[in-house]
């Protein structure tokens, strides 16, 4: 293009216009001809949305949050026991059945029950201790003092 006379602003920008316009359109062409990447969408089979499973990592305290320090187990073998039972159908018991009866602590276990009788024979859970025949029952009540 041949300017007569002299150049304006508005003649200089017709010109870059053009340029750019020309620099735009073989970007156009270029990208037309090439393609492009479009993200599909991903086909949801479910109206309802789950959130999708992640990481759980696994506690890693830096410091207890509680104190163990003089925790012991407060169920001892004078605990576990609270008394013997003297009801007549107790005593039918350790006559008939070779069995004593006691009242327990509630929270006493089948293995701390047998565990304090064979320390001791000495809470409101009862407790038939069946002693095998090497035993009397009648004789180790009255070390107890049941009888």
């Amino acid at each position: 293009m041949k300017l007569i006379g002299k150049m304006t602003p508005y003649t200089k920008c017709a010109m870059d216009c053009k340029t750019d316009a020309k620099v735009t359109a073989a970007k156009a062409a270029k990208a037309v001809k090439k393609g492009f990447f479009k993200k599909e969408r991903k086909p949801r089979f479910s109206v309802v949305f789950h959130r999708p499973k992640t990481l759980k990592r696994s506690r890693d305290p830096k410091y207890p949050r509680t104190s163990n320090a003089g925790k012991h187990s407060k169920m001892d073998q004078h605990a576990v026991l609270k008394y013997p039972l003297t009801t007549e159908s107790a005593m039918k018991k350790i006559e008939d059945n070779n069995t004593l009866v006691f009242i327990v602590d509630l929270k006493a276990s089948k293995k701390q029950i047998r565990d304090s009788v064979q320390r001791m024979p000495d809470g409101l859970k009862k407790a038939y201790v069946r002693l095998t025949a090497d035993y009397d029952a009648l004789d180790v009540a009255n070390k107890i003092g049941i009888i």
